[in-house]
């Protein structure tokens, strides 16, 4: 088994390094919280004290951190000669595609191999090891990379050199923002127009209108399986992480001249979701509450 750096123990990372560890590797950690450090021990890893510490001796590196400026902080600082140059290195983070491709490239100038590898799945995919990873860069690093990510992972698709898992990542999550936001809507007028939520449900879900949004994630309290919304829209995705997201893609499409009025508006939403009104931390299906704030659905209503 190998050794591996991990840095970055949050709601992802930490289920992400528990999953290495329990395959066997031998997971030394880092995060600048105590309480994620201790978390992670009591799940088999190994505390480090530094990044730099982490990531000394490994044969494989993964990060997962909050924006690209981190990302190259951590990198620039305490992994590119630190760790040694056979490490695979893994950016599980989700930034931007031009951060990505800066420091795949100053990583290979080093003598590293590095791929761009962001998640799709959420805290409960992470936790059960059944996430979806997009993954940048070149053949021969994504072959290296993946006997790791499969450890994390349902699925482990090489998307092209680097930088294009960024790029997937961004795409993906702005095609589900737009979505998410349609489904509440269409939930919202389905029942002022007097369908029963449940039957417009068993409706769309087998139609044409069926998306991820309805059938996997419905926005409903009550109805399709069991989601966010039945938890008062704890937990799952936050919509502050949707609008991260959104912006991310928004800043491509202007860096490329991409024409995305779908996009541009879900980003107005989610910033006035998540900004204005409240609701960075709640899931982003809540947003059908700002759709229509006295939205009720049968469960909550009875």
């Amino acid at each position: 088994m190998a050794r591996v750096g991990f840095i970055g123990l949050g709601n992802m990372g930490g289920g992400m390094a528990a999953n290495l560890a329990k395959a066997g590797h031998e997971v030394r950690a880092f995060d600048l919280s105590e309480g994620a450090l201790a978390k992670a021990e009591e799940r088999g890893c190994k505390r480090a004290g530094s990044a730099a510490e982490a990531v000394a001796d490994a044969e494989a590196v993964v990060t997962m951190l909050p924006a690209g400026k981190h990302v190259r902080e951590v990198y620039e600082s305490s992994v590119i000669g630190h760790a040694p140059k056979s490490a695979i290195l893994m950016d599980c983070s989700t930034i931007d595609v031009t951060t990505a491709r800066e420091e795949i490239a100053r990583a290979a100038s080093q003598g590293y191999a590095m791929v761009d590898a962001p998640v799709s799945g959420g805290i409960a995919a992470a936790e059960g090891g059944t996430l979806t990873f997009m993954v940048g860069g070149e053949a021969e690093a994504f072959a290296r990379a993946r006997a790791f990510l499969e450890l994390m992972g349902k699925a482990v698709i090489h998307a092209g050199g680097p930088g294009s898992g960024q790029a997937a990542k961004i795409c993906n999550n702005m095609l589900l923002g737009a979505s998410m936001i349609a489904t509440c809507e269409t939930f919202v007028l389905a029942q002022k127009l007097g369908l029963d939520p449940q039957t417009f449900f068993d409706i769309s879900s087998q139609a044409s209108g069926q998306c991820w949004s309805m059938t996997s994630y419905c926005p409903v309290p009550g109805v399709g399986p069991t989601t966010p919304a039945d938890r008062d829209y704890e937990g799952g995705f936050a919509a502050a992480l949707m609008l991260k997201d959104l912006r991310l893609a928004m800043e491509a499409a202007q860096s490329v001249d991409s024409y995305t009025p779908m996009g541009a508006n879900a980003e107005e939403l989610y910033t006035r979701f998540a900004e204005k009104l409240g609701g960075a931390g709640k899931d982003f299906s809540g947003i059908i509450r700002m759709i229509d704030d006295s939205w009720t659905s049968p469960r909550s209503s009875s």
